[in-house]
C-alpha cells in the first residue's frame, strides 16, 4: 500500500489543494468527460489516498493518471498554486514502478532510449523521410493519421548539436540553444531561424555537443530516473550560459522544472528562455527591427507549455507584429490541442477530440497563416486544419522577413 519510489508526489503539494473547483473549467478532460476522477481535483484527491495508505497504487489509479494531458492549465487556474505538474509526474512514475502498463517496455525504450541517442534518431528520420517520399507513411495503420502532421522531413538529416554560429566576438554574450531530440531531426528549419535571429540580435550561438533530451516525455512517461538522468546532462552541458533558448515551447517548460534539483539545476532553469521572449526582449530595446508591415493576418495558437508552463505566450503576439504581420490570437484561454507528446497514440480519441476541436476554432476564423510555437501542437494543427493553410514557428516568419529586409 502507499508509495514505492522517492519520485512520488509530496505530501505538502498534495494537502495545498483546497478542492475549490476552479480547475474544473480549464481542464480539457473533465470538459470533455464530465467526470470528477478526469479533473485535476479528483486525481489529486486518489492520490491523497494513496498518499494516506488508504488505498493502494492500481490499474484504475494508472487509467485515472493516464488519461490526463498535463496541459496544467490547472495550475494557471489554482488560487492555492498547486504544482499539479510536478504531482503528476511523481504519480506516473509509481505507476511504472508498481503496475506498470501494457507495451511499457517498449515505451521506456522510446523515451529514454531512443530519444537519447542521435544515432537512432536519425535512423528512423531516414527511414520515415523515405516512406514519407514515396507516399508508405501515410497509409500506415494507426500512424497514418499522425503522419499528415509531420513536415517533410529533411534528407541528409544534420543534427545542430555542436555547432557554433557567430563566432569572432568574444564580447557577445553566448546564447546556448537546446537542440533537443526529435525537433533537431524533424524541425531542422526552426533552428535554423533561431540561430539566425540570435545571430542578429548580438549573440554568440552554440549548441554544445554533450546535451541531450530535456526529458520531459520521459518525465511525462513516468520515467523519472531517466528524466533526471537527461537533466544532469544537459545542467554539464549548458553551465557556461549566459542564455538558454529553446524553440519548442515544451521542451521551454521542462527545462525550468530543473529547479528541482538543486543548485546548479535552478542556475539552469533561471536562464532557460523561450525563442520569443528573446525576440520580444531585443527588438523591444533596438537589437533587432520591427519589420515592414505586410497587411496580412496571422493566426496565434497558444502552446499549453508556453502559456502555462512559462507564462510567455503574449510573447508570440510581439513577435508576430514584429515580422509585419497582424497578431490573431485564436481560442486564447482555451482547452488544450490534445497533442501532448506520445498521447495521441495512448488516447487517440480524447486527443481527436481535442484536435478537431482547436481546428474548428482557426477554421472558423479563416486566416492562411497558423504560427504556434510548439512542435507538438504544430504537428497537431496541421492534422486536422485544412492543408491549404500553412503552419509555422514565429521565429521562422521573423527571420523570413529579416531576410526580405536584406
Amino acid at each position: 500500500m502507499g508509495w514505492s519510489t522517492e519520485h512520488h508526489p509530496r505530501t505538502d503539494a498534495l494537502e495545498s489543494c483546497v478542492t475549490c473547483g476552479l480547475c474544473l473549467p480549464v481542464c480539457p478532460t473533465f470538459r470533455i468527460t464530465g467526470d470528477e476522477s478526469a479533473s485535476p481535483r479528483g486525481r489529486l484527491a486518489a492520490m491523497t489516498i494513496v498518499d494516506a495508505g488508504r488505498a493502494e497504487v492500481d490499474e484504475r489509479f494508472g487509467d485515472v493518471m493516464s488519461l490526463c494531458l498535463q496541459c496544467r492549465a490547472c495550475e494557471t487556474a489554482c488560487p492555492s498554486l498547486v504544482p499539479f505538474g510536478e504531482a503528476m509526474e511523481g504519480a506516473r512514475a509509481e505507476v511504472q514502478a508498481q503496475v506498470p502498463p501494457r507495451g511499457s517496455r517498449i515505451k521506456k525504450f522510446g523515451l529514454t532510449t531512443v530519444l537519447r541517442s542521435r544515432f537512432m534518431l536519425r535512423l528512423m528520420t531516414i527511414g520515415a523521410a523515405l516512406f514519407q517520399r514515396i507516399g508508405v507513411l501515410k497509409r500506415l495503420p494507426v500512424l497514418g493519421v499522425q503522419a499528415k502532421g509531420l513536415r517533410r522531413l529533411p534528407l541528409p538529416v544534420r543534427s545542430a548539436a555542436g555547432g557554433s554560429w557567430g563566432a569572432g566576438d568574444d564580447e557577445r554574450p553566448v546564447a546556448m540553444l537546446l537542440s533537443g531530440c526529435v525537433s533537431d531531426v524533424w524541425f531542422s528549419p526552426v533552428h535554423t531561424a533561431t540561430v539566425e535571429v540570435l545571430v542578429a540580435a548580438g549573440y554568440r550561438v552554440e549548441a554544445p555537443a554533450g546535451q541531450t533530451c530535456c526529458g520531459a516525455l520521459a518525465a511525462h512517461g513516468g520515467f523519472a530516473t531517466e528524466a533526471d538522468e537527461m537533466a544532469e546532462t544537459n545542467i554539464e552541458a549548458f553551465a557556461s550560459a549566459d542564455v538558454v533558448v529553446a524553440d519548442v515551447a515544451g521542451c521551454g517548460a521542462h527545462l525550468r522544472t530543473y529547479q528541482r534539483l538543486g543548485a546548479r539545476g535552478s542556475d539552469l532553469a533561471a536562464k532557460v528562455r523561450d525563442i520569443d521572449e528573446v525576440i520580444a526582449e531585443a527588438v523591444g530595446d533596438g537589437r533587432l527591427p520591427t519589420l515592414d508591415p505586410r497587411d496580412e493576418d496571422v493566426a496565434i495558437q497558444d502552446p499549453c507549455h508556453l502559456e502555462h508552463g512559462q507564462h510567455a505566450n503574449t510573447a508570440v503576439d510581439k513577435v508576430i507584429a514584429a515580422a509585419g504581420y497582424r497578431p490573431v490570437p485564436i481560442d486564447r484561454g482555451g482547452l488544450c490541442c490534445g497533442a501532448a507528446g506520445v498521447y495521441q497514440l495512448e488516447h487517440p480519441e480524447m486527443s481527436s477530440e481535442l484536435g478537431e476541436r482547436k481546428a474548428a476554432a482557426f477554421g472558423a476564423a479563416g486566416i492562411a497563416i497558423v504560427a504556434s510555437a510548439n512542435a507538438g501542437c504544430e504537428m497537431q494543427l496541421r492534422r486536422y486544419l485544412d492543408d491549404g493553410v500553412r503552419v509555422v514557428h514565429p521565429v521562422e516568419l521573423y527571420a523570413e522577413a529579416l531576410r526580405r529586409r536584406r
